[in-house]
């Protein structure tokens, strides 16, 4: 879990709603936490964990940060602290890992305050485990917290949904963020990193850290290279497809971003409603020679490219369609 123990300045007014219920000792057996990636969702629920565990808690209502039970917590030790998460990332949680965890609750919390258990993603519950899980939600354990935490919270089932207390993280204002990252140290290209994470400090952060402003333009530079008839389609295929430097989930969310832009300016938007306002120059220019209905049909199959990214798709033959459609797009 995350060491720190105090909450991000866009997560105060949250904070504040969870403090309630610890200060009004009316703990919600389930808490359901939903928003953009990036915003920081599992070190709310850890500080929230962190503070329903500790035995003696700051007049902020935050950890104590010395009692037995925050040392356990530091040590990723505490018997009342279980995160449910995957083996691998994009695997589901398995039934296996629920049933343990019936056998876990059928016991009394070790200590005297709460147990929580945190599942993340919450959406990885495939039908099975759901519906094991769902059990634990009916007949409740004593001073259990469910936190559940999920990006995609249609992809849980409603019968589970419906048994949580919601809290929708909303991203916070531009510039709350951008001071924020300029505290960190992120002061270049702090508000173009900020814009590339649609809105999500954290993943602003991570982007700086990653160097992707760079990435960003030699990816750009690439595709550019593709639509003029230069270029090797297979390497670049092969590149775009390997996860060292960039997730594939990201590449294409520039894609869209950088597609979505040029139907900006065949409309003759303004440059302040564009996302990528340093490359309009070679977006304009492919604006003005591409057709907007092949555009559309293009930005169609890139969602869905993007959607079949979490099943076991080859994804170096959808890299090579992608680019092969784009570099017909260009020369139709």
């Amino acid at each position: 879990m995350q060491t720190s123990n105090e909450v991000f300045p866009w997560q105060q007014a949250i904070w504040q709603h969870l403090l309630g219920y610890i200060e009004q000792q009316r703990i919600p057996q389930a808490l359901l936490l939903t928003g953009a990636a990036g915003w920081g969702k599992r070190h709310l629920a850890d500080v929230y964990a962190a503070a329903l565990l500790c035995q003696k808690t700051s007049t902020h209502g935050l950890a104590c940060g010395w009692c037995p039970g925050c040392k356990l917590l530091q040590a990723k030790t505490h018997p009342d602290y279980i995160s449910m998460e995957p083996d691998e990332p994009g695997k589901a949680i398995g039934i296996d890992k629920v049933r343990q965890l019936i056998v876990k609750l059928a016991l009394k919390p070790q200590f005297e305050a709460y147990r929580v258990v945190i599942f993340q993603p919450a959406d990885a519950l495939n039908t099975a485990s759901a519906n094991a899980f769902l059990k634990c939600l009916e007949e409740p354990s004593e001073r259990t917290c469910f936190i559940l935490i999920s990006d995609q919270p249609s992809k849980l089932p409603a019968t589970i949904r419906s048994r949580c207390q919601k809290i929708n993280c909303t991203l916070p204002d531009a510039q709350v963020a951008i001071n924020w990252l300029s505290q960190q140290g992120v002061r270049d290209e702090a508000e173009q990193l900020l814009n590339m994470a649609q809105g999500a400090p954290l993943l602003a952060k991570y982007y700086a850290e990653q160097n992707f402003t760079r990435l960003r333009r030699e990816y750009f530079e690439a595709w550019l290279q593709i639509a003029n008839g230069k270029g090797n389609l297979l390497a670049a295929a092969e590149q775009w497809q390997k996860q060292e430097s960039i997730d594939l989930a990201v590449l294409l969310a520039w894609l869209c971003s950088w597609l979505m832009d040029i139907v900006k300016l065949a409309h003759r938007v303004d440059t302040e409603a564009i996302d990528n306002p340093d490359f309009k120059k070679s977006l304009q220019a492919l604006a003005e020679r591409l057709e907007l209905k092949r555009l559309y049909q293009y930005y169609d199959t890139l969602l869905r490219s993007r959607s079949q990214l979490a099943t076991q798709i080859n994804k170096q033959l959808l890299t090579e369609r992608l680019l092969i459609d784009w570099a017909q797009l260009n020369n139709h």
